[in-house]
């Protein structure tokens, strides 16, 4: 048994957590807010037999896609002057995680 913590962004949430269910597994699903962004994500907490593992993987990849973003960060030239830079960033897609699980147990 493996559980799979996949962080994706939130526009691919609800079609990612349509496709993992139609295919039968089980998630539980977390808000949340990435660090550097400070956008938000979520966080699909899953468990899954090692042999559907594959099979879980294609799926969060296949609906998590990756696209540029415009972002503005502040620079500072001084300590009374601060320029906007607009920035291109990567978002989307998704960080995953795969751990072992020792037991599991739905009570």
């Amino acid at each position: 048994m493996k559980l799979v913590i996949a962080i994706v962004n939130n526009d691919d949430c609800h079609t990612v957590l349509d496709e993992i269910t139609r295919a039968g597994f089980s998630a539980t699903k977390l808000s949340t807010s990435g660090g550097f962004l400070r956008a938000g994500n979520a966080t699909l907490l899953i468990g899954v037999d090692e042999e559907k593992l594959d099979e879980l993987l294609d799926i969060i990849g296949r609906f998590c896609s990756k696209r540029k973003q415009i972002v503005q960060t502040q620079s500072s030239f001084n300590a009374d002057f601060f320029v906007s830079v607009p920035v291109e960033v990567s978002v989307g897609g998704a960080t995953v995680f795969v751990l072992d699980v020792e037991q599991f147990h739905k009570l």
